[in-house]
């Protein structure tokens, strides 16, 4: 996990703005913690690793900060292997879901929920241990919420963690996180947008 503020805080947000709005999403830059809740998928192919990242970009006191945490965009091995929905496992389409979010309760403890909109899966069927980007679309109410690891911290697997949803591997991080919604959700309202890019468009735009 590692915290930006000033000038690079403000190099960071000048590029994600950049790449947001190329693709005609919003990105929220009105008052303090409005927040830019940002995923940047590691298109490797590769399972069960927490190998994608999470920013979250923001002004306090009108002072940019970009937090960035270490998290899973995918489902791992065994829910690959053995799908709980019969038309395959979901994995998240990169896209902006505008309000899709809620605090509320995931198994027992608090975390980001899908509670406010629609979201777009793909359906993988194929029952091996590689993620696919393509194939079947669905959109509907999957419970693809944003929650944390439920083991150790340094543990490098995600084991059969996610169906789907976006996992934090450090629950240090995610508690942290969690703290910036609860004072977005004081400032502005229960609700959060979640976009999620692939690697290929922050690299593009940092090489142009």
């Amino acid at each position: 996990m590692g915290i930006l503020e000033g000038q690079l805080a403000t190099i960071t947000k000048n590029t994600m703005k950049k790449v947001m709005e190329d693709k005609g999403y919003a990105f929220f830059e009105e008052g303090d913690y409005n927040l830019n809740i940002i995923g940047i998928r590691n298109v490797s192919g590769r399972a069960d690793r927490f190998d994608d990242n999470m920013i979250v970009l923001y002004k306090n006191n009108g002072k940019w900060m970009v937090h960035s945490y270490e998290i899973t965009t995918e489902p791992g091995h065994k829910i690959l292997k053995r799908p709980i929905n019969s038309k395959g496992t979901a994995i998240l389409i990169p896209d902006q879901y505008r309000g899709a979010y809620r605090i509320g309760t995931h198994k027992t403890y608090t975390a980001l929920i899908q509670r406010g909109a629609k979201v777009k899966v793909w359906r993988d069927d194929n029952r091996d241990s590689k993620p696919d980007y393509k194939g079947e679309e669905d959109e509907g109410w999957y419970g693809i919420n944003i929650h944390k690891h439920a083991g150790s911290d340094t543990r490098e697997d995600t084991g059969g963690v996610s169906a789907g949803c976006q996992v934090f591997r450090s629950s240090k991080d995610f508690y942290e996180f969690m703290d910036l919604c609860d004072i977005a959700a004081d400032t502005w309202s229960n609700s959060f947008t979640y976009t999620l890019l692939n690697s290929e468009d922050v690299y593009k735009e940092e090489k142009a």
